[in-house]
């Protein structure tokens, strides 16, 4: 008898491997950011939480932009091709699902972070504090 785990067959491996493909144009991970940050980013990293949250703790680097407040007017300093990684608290969290469609529907490229500040801290990278300003 299969357990819940394989009751439900696993996808053909040709539809597994275009649907892990597909993630990766839709999201990178922290080591990923954490490895650009250290160089030269070829994107901007919007932290999309409030900013007494933003504050309080956020990826060094990130610029604080709610996801309620993303509209064209304030994208006007970046060109329309720059690449924006949204990322919000952690997977319990859907800020950054949130800041990526306002920035999809502004026609603009944009991946998520993949697992937060919680996914930040989990992997042993340290938060600065402080408004950015």
């Amino acid at each position: 008898m299969p357990t819940f785990v394989t009751a439900v067959p696993p996808a053909p491996s040709e539809l597994a491997r275009a649907h892990f493909a597909a993630e990766f144009t839709f999201e990178t991970d922290c080591w990923d950011v954490h490895e650009a940050l250290s160089k030269v980013a070829d994107f901007v990293l919007l932290d999309v939480r409030s900013p007494g949250m933003f504050a309080a703790g956020h990826v060094p680097g990130a610029i604080n932009l709610p996801h309620g407040k993303i509209i064209a007017s304030k994208l006007t300093a970046w060109p329309p091709e720059t690449v924006f990684i949204t990322y919000c608290a952690g997977p319990h969290c859907n800020g950054a699902a949130r800041g990526a469609l306002r920035l999809a529907e502004l026609g603009r490229p944009v991946k998520i972070m993949a697992g937060g500040i919680t996914g930040w801290v989990d992997e042993g990278f340290s938060l600065t504090t402080g408004s950015g300003d």
